[in-house]
């Protein structure tokens, strides 16, 4: 395992994007965009490694700062060698030396990489940081590549050999969403029993989408941490910017969306935004409700909690709600039991002659109003698809489909099958001459 620390704004994530092949970490000019610890699976020439990006480590008295270099010291306590990156334009300077007494305290490897420097010709700037007292320096330039390969075998030399974990195809992707400051980050570091992402009550502590691992009864998930999805018109900050763009991406890998909302606050039309990004998008819905424990003895704020949900979230009524608390962990095991719920249905596939039995009865039961004078007729169904599950009717007249047959009818086959927890697509398709 590897770490790459250093200052903020030395090129960090910008490595870590190159080393991954990926834009997994946001990049800007402006310092101390990176905060949560960031994993990436690489091979590099032979060899499997995990590679984490990390926050800047500044020396600026900030309490959101300290839990920066918290994760730090997190991230070089649990890797075999550390990547430590240093800004060959700047120089030398006090920050990089404190980095290196911790460096030193931690007895890892380390290898000492001074980053923009994108020639031999300029080699000449390393010369300053032999100062610093480590063994190992070499030039870089993160964004080019330019004499990674030489860091890169230098570090996988003495790394323990070993596959890193494979990526499994088969794991539940759950994006966990919601305004800023709802919980999300401290109902995942409730799940992991540390504090693996950063939290305070400063909105918009997390601004990348983070992904974590987990293990639970031999099911295998991949929890996204988002940023808080605000407002477009409170979006003003490039980086808060990409920071929601990456969070509305991370509803296009997910299978489950969580949606967390605030006991404590009214349910506002942000709250039902985000529910309808996710909804949009076909993803399983669960609506969990965060920070329980503040209305646990007060039945009217309860009550009233229970009718806005019903009233603001009509359009997802199929979406199971849990109350939970991520402070108590209150109900927080129940969540995973509402994820297989949901995936399972989500993944659902129907065998086509059962499909359209259902279908002829559901017609039999209650036809559409215009059948009698319009020579309507369903010829057959079939499902396209899973995740979620995709009916197709074959019709001879899609014109004189109401929407609210269409949603009568999808109503219907989510309650034939069982499929009442998560979102179902009913598409209606002309059966061509060749099939008539």
């Amino acid at each position: 395992m590897l770490a790459i620390v250093g200052r903020p704004n030395v090129g960090k994530s910008t490595l870590f994007n190159r080393l991954a092949k990926s834009r997994s970490s946001l990049v800007d000019d402006q310092p101390g965009l990176t905060r949560d610890r960031l994993y990436a699976n690489i091979h590099w020439e032979g060899t499997a490694l995990t590679i984490i990006d990390t926050g800047g480590f500044d020396d600026v008295d900030d309490p959101l700062i300290d839990k920066v270099k918290e994760q730090v010291r997190k991230a070089v306590a649990e890797a075999d060698a550390v990547l430590f990156l240093v800004d060959g334009r700047d120089g030398l300077l006090p920050g990089d030396e404190k980095i290196t007494d911790l460096l030193r305290r931690s007895q890892k490897k380390v290898v000492l990489a001074v980053n923009k420097i994108d020639g031999s010709e300029h080699d000449d700037l390393l010369v300053g940081f032999y100062n610093l007292g480590l063994k190992k320096i070499f030039p870089l330039s993160a964004a080019h590549g330019y004499g990674l390969k030489e860091i890169m075998a230098e570090i996988t030399r003495e790394l323990p050999k070993g596959e890193a974990e494979p990526d499994d195809h088969e794991e539940i992707r759950v994006a966990i969403l919601g305004k800023p400051n709802v919980g999300k980050s401290s109902l995942i570091n409730h799940i992991l029993g540390q504090d693996r992402l950063l939290v305070s009550e400063i909105p918009g502590t997390t601004r990348d989408s983070v992904d974590i691992l987990v293990t639970r009864k031999g099911n295998k998930y991949r929890l996204i941490d988002t940023a808080g999805i605000r407002k477009k018109s409170r979006v003003s900050k490039k980086v808060d910017k990409f920071s929601m763009i990456k969070a509305l991406k991370s509803i296009e890998r997910c299978h489950i969306a969580v949606i967390l909302l605030d006991a404590a606050e009214e349910i506002s039309d942000q709250d039902t935004r985000v529910c309808g990004y996710a909804l949009e998008r076909d993803r399983g819905l669960i609506l969990a409700v965060n920070k329980w424990d503040l209305i646990k003895k007060d039945p009217k704020k309860q009550k009233q909690l229970r009718e806005n949900l019903v009233r603001r979230f009509n359009f997802a009524g199929f979406a199971p709600r849990l109350n939970l608390s991520a402070l108590t962990g209150e109900q927080v095991p129940k969540l995973f039991d509402e994820i297989d719920r949901v995936y399972k249905q989500f993944c659902t596939r129907i065998p086509t002659p059962e499909l359209n039995r259902a279908v002829k009865e559901i017609f039999r039961q209650r036809p559409p109003s215009i059948t009698a004078h319009s020579g309507f007729k369903v010829y057959y169904a079939a499902q396209s698809r899973t995740k979620p599950p995709t009916f197709v009717l074959f019709v001879n007249r899609l014109e004189k489909i109401h929407f609210s047959y269409h949603r009568f009818l999808t109503n219907q086959l989510r309650e034939y099958f069982g499929l009442n927890h998560c979102p179902l697509r009913l598409i209606f398709k002309p059966r061509s001459e060749k099939e008539s």
